[in-house]
């Protein structure tokens, strides 16, 4: 179906509406209840099985409640995601010792059972607001914290890191989806500005350094925002290993210009072939974001921000550009109080 994309609070010289054929999100294969996951407790977990249970989020890969004040339960929903899971589950708890920022690192580990057939976890409940609906109140310090957590989860993953076929992958290996999903964008000015942008950032060099531990799912609905601040990150199901120009897309995900800048420095070691592929990264998930959020405006909010801001250099008027230079310049020049 198609559906018009419009940024809240767009003004024309920032941002760009543009039409684009949506899908729904993914459907659940198995029924997850609260039902079902007090049974599940009552089973495996008596000791918790008394909390009160509530529905934070149902999304595409897992169904996620509140348990009691301090906990969180997490259900893969699709056959795809269950191995996930069971990812977190073995890597994220070694992890979250050397990261400055709080991650949810299961405290128990679920079993199949009552029917329903995946692996599944308790973990710590963290304190705060998603990002994509209560945004940091000051994107500086929002890019200084990211980029920090992203500098000390970078480091050399093992050999038997989780492989992940579309994360953290060549860039270049996102093409077909790309081109696939770029007809959906109705603008022809925009869906050309985007093909452009896909074409340079993919004929930049390949990573060619050692495979890095990636979140591999990075963006504002995974991080929690508490009293203005980038207070956590969750949601590791993604969790893999490779070029880490694909968590770098954070950046146009989340930040205004400025702020990317900041989080550029506090990372530390982007250089300009990793910068240019993470901006391809950011262009790739706007487009899966959109293509596959018609009943979730939320998801869809994150792929309009994140298209507008990966292609906002090359859709801007050259004139604003010309404009914004010269103004510059005459504020470098001492004036004449005279004149």
């Amino acid at each position: 179906m198609r559906r018009w994309v419009v940024p809240h609070g767009a003004r024309p010289a920032q941002h760009y509406a543009c039409a684009v054929n949506a899908n729904d999100m993914p459907s659940a294969e198995v029924s997850v209840s609260v039902e079902l996951v007090r049974r599940l407790l009552a089973d495996q977990h008596p000791d918790l099985a008394e909390l009160d249970i509530e529905v934070l989020a149902n999304g595409w890969d897992n169904l996620v409640c509140r348990l009691g004040r301090d906990h969180l339960v997490r259900l893969p929903r699709r056959a795809a995601s269950a191995g996930l899971v069971v990812h977190e589950q073995r890597w994220l708890p070694g992890l979250a010792q050397r990261l400055p920022l709080p991650v949810p690192a299961p405290v128990r580990i679920g079993r199949p059972g009552h029917g329903y057939p995946w692996a599944w976890s308790v973990l710590p409940f963290l304190p705060g607001e998603i990002a994509a609906r209560t945004p940091p109140a000051d994107p500086g310090a929002a890019g200084r914290v990211l980029g920090g957590f992203l500098a000390a989860l970078h480091l050399p993953a093992p050999g038997d890191a989780p492989a992940n076929p579309s994360r953290g992958i060549p860039l270049a290996g996102r093409t077909a989806r790309v081109l696939a999903q770029l007809p959906q964008v109705a603008d022809p000015v925009e869906r050309a500005t985007a093909l452009r942008v896909w074409q340079s950032v993919t004929a930049v060099p390949a990573w060619d350094g050692p495979p890095v531990w990636l979140h591999g799912d990075l963006h504002p609905a995974n991080i929690l925002v508490d009293h203005g601040a980038v207070a956590a990150v969750i949601d590791f199901g993604d969790i893999t290993a490779g070029d880490p120009a694909t968590d770098l897309a954070v950046a146009w995900m989340l930040l205004p210009a400025p702020g990317r800048a900041v989080f550029r420095r506090a990372y530390g070691r982007a250089d300009d072939n990793t910068w240019a592929r993470a901006r391809g990264w950011a262009l790739a998930l706007a487009l899966v974001f959109l293509a596959h959020s018609a009943d979730n405006p939320l998801m869809a909010g994150i792929g309009r921000r994140t298209l507008n801001a990966a292609l906002d250099q090359d859709l801007r008027p050259p004139a604003f550009d010309n404009f914004r230079s010269r103004l510059r310049t005459e504020r470098e020049v001492p004036g004449d109080e005279h004149r």
